[in-house]
């Protein structure tokens, strides 16, 4: 009984000595270190979803409608999707515009991830990014669009100059208007 443990035992160690010799020729002779990628601590979701961490933005539709009637004040609303290539090109030129981002404290700001019941909101169809702006008296603006005619609310990364532009507009219609 003890012969056949001591066999066992160092058929063990051939069959890992022999493993370990193949494992470390592959790797030129060097062991498997796994390189530790260095990542950035996620932090936690906020309201920005990363369209501008330092602007104030309103969770609900209904509490942007609120803020808006209260503050006297036009909303700004974004639809986009997480996993949408254009979504994300979109909010990336938009955190990185210094005027837009400063442009965008005079507005109430919302950002959607989902469709609301309100047909309002899509009045052209169910597309993302879309950008939506209303005033006050809680009017869609439909005369401040984007440069398509099929999607009449859609922005990319290359109308962020137009973006701007219409921010504006909305801000001066609401001096003018209201």
């Amino acid at each position: 009984m003890e012969k056949s443990c001591i066999s066992v035992f160092l058929l063990l160690v051939a069959v890992s000595y022999a493993l370990a010799k193949d494992f470390t020729s592959k790797n030129d002779g060097k062991r498997d270190t796994k390189e530790v990628k260095e990542t950035k601590p996620r932090l936690p979701q906020t309201l920005s979803r990363g369209w501008g961490d330092n602007l104030v933005w309103t969770q609900t539709y209904e509490e942007a409608l609120f803020r808006a009637k209260n503050g006297n004040k036009p909303i700004m609303i974004i639809h986009h999707l997480e996993d949408c290539p254009h979504s994300q090109a979109l909010k990336k030129v938009f955190a990185e515009h210094k005027e837009i981002q400063k442009m965008a404290e005079k507005f109430v700001l919302l950002n959607l991830v989902y469709e609301t019941t309100d047909k309002n909101l899509s009045p052209d169809g169910q597309y993302v990014p879309r950008v939506l702006f209303i005033d006050p008296s809680l009017t869609v603006r439909a005369d401040i669009t984007g440069r398509y005619s099929n999607r009449l609310y859609a922005y990319e990364p290359s109308d962020i100059s137009l973006l701007y532009s219409n921010m504006q507009k909305a801000l001066k219609l609401l001096k003018t208007e209201l």
